[in-house]
């Protein structure tokens, strides 16, 4: 008896030594051999086959790609293209070794080495021998069992050698020959990893919107006897669900089911987050095994000829396809990257993401569960598909490791073409959750799945598709190669997407600029010509105007109007394009500003009052008005603005009016003092009016300015204007007379322009009236000037900006005073300095030349100007950009768009991209009055008026 009580207690307490044993190493334990990403890296032993420092032994960082790390050659993946039929990849090994310990607390563990990613064949060998069959294909986490290989107590040898180029054929066409950079190398971490011998290999779940729970649970050396245990933690560490299971048998897969009452759902708008603690236990129910998922409740519907659904909700991508990639290091990248990039995305008030075109790092993901973005995860497959030998196990491979991030919400069995149909039911062998898959394809009638992808429609081919069988879902449209494409046109896609029964948005092509920093180059960063710059940023994430201007575009709090109403009473119509989110979850902030004026050394506006709006109760996709209680005296202020912010206060968008734009230029501007005679001079062919030491000279012949003069030194250059940019305007003769204090030269013409009067007053400003009149569609419309652009330094302007507009892409630009310096910006070509200062500019009531000859202000009495300032680039093609006005610096009451490379006729003719991509349709005159004056006007301090000093014109005072 007492025996037996004493077996008891020291079985008791041998079980209590085990347990907590077991405790202490019931987790998987990671020990990394390479660094954790391209900041965080570790010196390998390295010897390179070709190229670039090849043929010896020395060091390299892991992970890397070896190219960046100045071996082998670069190669871009249409080099085949570039070359011709008979180029050939460089065939670039690199071999590997790193000698590694490994803890004796590990023994009798099972031990795995992991590669989360090497381009491409990977031969892995642990103390001289194989860890197990070549593994082919670059973007997968792929993993040996190293248990027999390993030596405690001593060095372990680890040899690895990658081949850039594949052996197998079907997997250099799916991801080498793409139109993408391709790099050699282990490009993301290497660690070994230890786990008991009976543990969980690894976990599916299916967690519904209805709150129930399915999970299948996958174990390895699983005894009888042992259980599985689970616990569902909410985001306050609040355990909301416990449930189990027993082993019965030998089993290897353990289906786990409970159901959460209520739960906080998952979708992009409101990311809930849960956790699922797991636990394999002994026969005695001491814990042998400790691991954990993190999850969402959503439902998935595709419902066909409808559209897709989250938790019952229909929703619509408003989404963007990126490649993982940073300049200096290329895909080998970091969390810190993976999170601004999601960041980047929904900074656009964008809702989702495609991962075009192999599956991204783990962090990304994380971070688009976190943050909130709809995710399609893809197959590599760049126009030609895995064979479904080779394909086969890399959808096992991205499946397994991705299954429980809720924002994936489709499979993508590869792109445009590189679809093997063989692999379409694989995805659901791994998927609890039996995700749809899609194909993201580039030709009509590759549908799949009730789901049509197909890429680069026009609008009006995109009208038929949308009224046609099938949910239009489009995976790549709007190519934003420069300039063009990205926000071109996107407003009109978007309303059509928007308003259609089967529209389900889509994905622009693409986030980043992909330029590499050359080793072999100095550092110059190189996109390859023209077929890697298609970011709406640059490679280090400089916002190009599409950036902004998507932003508005998808703004869920959709303001359309554009100038105040006469009578305006503080509401503004709203409509709410959020999936979930009411309007009174956001919050509203107004400000009364005063724009900075002319000659101030100072940009922007200076706030006079602000205040808070009530948010206004508007449910999902439905209308309302959103009130200002604004003070009394609104009205004398320049501008009003209005800032919308999430829940989670982030601001969504800023919108700015103008209040009065008579103070903006108002007629005092010219009339109001008197600071000298207007004199004139007729001598010759040239009539000289001058005022205030100011002298501009006519060509009586022509009509157009001639020449500009003063009293104290060197002309100014502008002039030989003003020229009709459409139509055409024929010079008859020039008249002129003394009208009070002022005086007129007003010339006359037959044809499209009637008169052109010119006022010099006594201040020095000089006053252009103008009319034309025009019938039919037309690029641009108005007048223009010359003057040398090698003269100019900077311009400021009060207008939209900071960035340029087109006729299709007017949006992501507000009313202040900006200032950008001269540069010679190529739209995504080094050095991606933005905003570009040549283009169009916007609603100008007035501009700043400074120049090498001093200052120059043109004003506008109208509103809806367009000013065009010099000749620049907008998109690779036939020309560089749509037809320009003649002349350098222009004064427009219409503008061309913008194509896209994948466009019709590429920048020629927009006009198959929707309403706003057709030309300017006029019909009637148009009346302008402009104010000119060559020098520096000072703003006064009083009643905020241009003051009209005497100055020298070719100085800044």
């Amino acid at each position: 008896m007492i025996i037996s009580f004493v077996k008891r207690a020291v079985a008791a307490l041998i079980l209590l030594a085990s347990s907590s044993v077991f405790s202490q190493n019931v987790k998987k334990q990671v020990q990394y051999l390479s660094g954790t990403d391209n900041i965080h890296t570790v010196t390998w032993d390295f010897w390179c086959t070709g190229g670039r420092k090849s043929g010896y032994w020395t060091t390299i960082q892991v992970p890397s790609h070896w190219e960046q790390q100045g071996f082998g050659a670069y190669n871009y993946g249409r080099d085949y293209v570039t070359y011709g039929k008979n180029f050939r990849f460089e065939e670039e090994k690199g071999i590997y070794k790193h000698a590694f310990t490994v803890p004796a607390a590990w023994k009798g563990k099972e031990i795995s080495i992991v590669f989360e990613g090497s381009m491409t064949d990977t031969e892995v060998k642990i103390n001289g021998k194989p860890a197990g069959a070549v593994h082919q294909g670059s973007f997968y986490r792929f993993k040996y069992d190293i248990s027999d290989k390993i030596r405690f107590g001593q060095q372990n040898r680890l040899e690895v050698m990658v081949s850039k180029m594949s052996a197998d054929a079907s997997v250099n066409n799916a991801e080498r020959l793409a139109d993408y950079w391709i790099f050699g190398g282990i490009f993301r971490p290497v660690y070994l990893e230890a786990v008991p011998k009976p543990h969980i290999e690894w976990t599916a779940i299916d967690a519904k919107a209805d709150g129930t729970f399915a999970m299948n649970v996958y174990l390895k050396n699983a005894q009888p006897g042992m259980g599985v245990a689970a616990q569902i933690i909410d985001a306050a560490g609040k355990t909301v669900s416990g449930f189990g299971s027993a082993i019965t048998g030998k089993d290897s897969l353990v289906r786990l089911r409970t159901t959460v009452r209520s739960p906080l759902l998952w979708n992009a708008e409101t990311p809930n987050l849960y956790t699922v603690k797991l636990k394999l236990k002994s026969a005695a129910g001491a814990p042998v095994y400790e691991t954990a998922d993190k999850f969402g409740f959503r439902t998935i519907e595709v419902r066909k000829q409808d559209g897709i659904y989250v938790n019952g909700v229909k929703i619509k991508m408003k989404g963007v396809n990126r490649h993982v990639w940073w300049p200096e290091t290329g895909r080998c990248i970091n969390p810190r990257i993976d999170l601004e990039d999601v960041k980047l995305i929904k900074g656009m008030n964008m809702n989702a993401v495609r991962c075009s075109h192999y599956p991204p790092d783990q962090s990304f993901l994380r971070y688009c569960d976190s943050l909130g973005l709809y995710v399609l995860d893809e197959l590599a497959g760049w126009q030609k598909a895995y064979s479904t030998k080779a394909g086969a196990p890399l959808v096992k491979e991205m499946v397994k490791r991705d299954a429980n991030h809720p924002s994936i919400i489709f499979w993508s069995n590869g792109n445009e073409g590189g679809h093997n149909f063989d692999l379409d039911d694989d995805y659901g062998q791994y998927d609890l959750s039996k995700r749809t898959v899609i194909h993201a394809h580039h030709r009509p009638g590759n549908a799949i799945n009730g789901i049509d992808c197909n890429h680069y429609e026009d609008y009006y081919s995109t009208q038929k598709i949308l009224a046609d069988t099938n949910i239009y879902m489009v995976t790549e449209f709007l190519h934003a190669q420069d300039d063009g494409g990205g926000a071109a046109a996107l407003a009109d896609f978007w309303d059509l997407h928007w308003n259609s029964k089967k529209g389900a948005g889509g994905f622009i092509w693409a986030l980043v600029d992909e330029g590499i920093v050359r080793t072999d180059l100095d550092g110059r960063i190189d996109v390859n010509g023209v077929n890697a710059p298609d970011g709406l940023v640059g490679p280090h994430r400089e916002k190009e105007g599409s950036y902004n201007a998507i932003r508005e575009i998808y703004s869920p709090v959709k303001i359309t109007m554009k100038t105040l109403p006469e009578g305006f009473n503080g509401e503004i119509p709203v409509e709410n394009r959020f999936h979930y989110t009411n309007l009174d979850q956001c919050t509203y902030k107004w400000e009364l500003v005063n724009f900075n004026r002319p000659g101030e050394l100072a940009t922007g506006y200076k706030v006079q009052q602000s205040g808070t709006a009530a948010a206004p109760f508007i449910a999902p996709v439905d209308k309302g008005i959103l009130k200002l209680d604004l003070p009394p005296g609104w009205k004398n202020y320049d501008g009003l603005t209005l800032s919308a912010f999430d829940p989670l206060k982030n601001e969504l968008y800023k919108w700015v009016w103008k209040v009065n734009s008579s103070r903006l230029v108002p007629d005092s501007l010219v009339v109001n003092k008197v600071t000298s005679e207007v004199t004139a001079s007729d001598r010759d062919s040239l009539l000289t009016l001058k005022a205030n030491g100011i002298s501009v000279i006519f060509n009586k012949n022509t009509g157009k300015i001639n020449g500009l003069a003063n009293d104290f030194s060197a002309k100014l250059s502008f002039g030989n204007g003003p020229v009709l940019v459409s139509g055409n305007a024929i010079f008859r003769e020039i008249k002129h007379y003394k009208e009070g204090n002022d005086y007129v030269a007003e010339a006359s013409y037959s044809g499209d322009m009637k008169t052109v009067k010119w006022t010099m007053h006594p201040t020095g400003w000089l006053e252009m009236s103008y009319e034309y009149t025009l019938n039919g569609s037309y690029p641009f419309t108005g007048i223009s000037f010359s003057y040398p652009e090698n003269f100019v330094i900077s311009a400021k302007w009060l207008g939209k900006g900071p960035y340029r507009v087109w006729k299709n892409r007017l949006q992501g630009v507000t009313t202040g005073v900006w200032q950008n310096m001269n540069n010679n910006t190529k739209t995504g070509i080094y050095p991606w300095n933005y905003p570009e200062f040549k283009g169009y500019y916007a609603d100008v009531s007035w501009i700043e030349m400074n120049t090498v000859e001093g200052k120059f202000t043109v004003a506008a009495k109208e509103s809806d100007l367009f000013v065009r300032l010099f000749d620049f680039y907008g998109l690779s093609g036939a020309r560089p950009h749509p037809g320009l006005p003649s002349g350098d610096i222009s004064f427009l009451d219409g503008i061309p768009p913008i194509g896209t490379k994948l466009g019709l006729n590429i920048t020629a003719n927009a006009n198959g991209y929707g309403p706003s991509s057709e030309q300017n349709k006029v019909n009637g005159p148009a009346k302008r009055t402009l104010y000119f004056y060559f020098g520096s006007p000072k703003p006064s301090t009083e009643n905020k008026q241009f003051t009209m000093p005497k100055v020298n014109v070719l100085t800044d005072n």
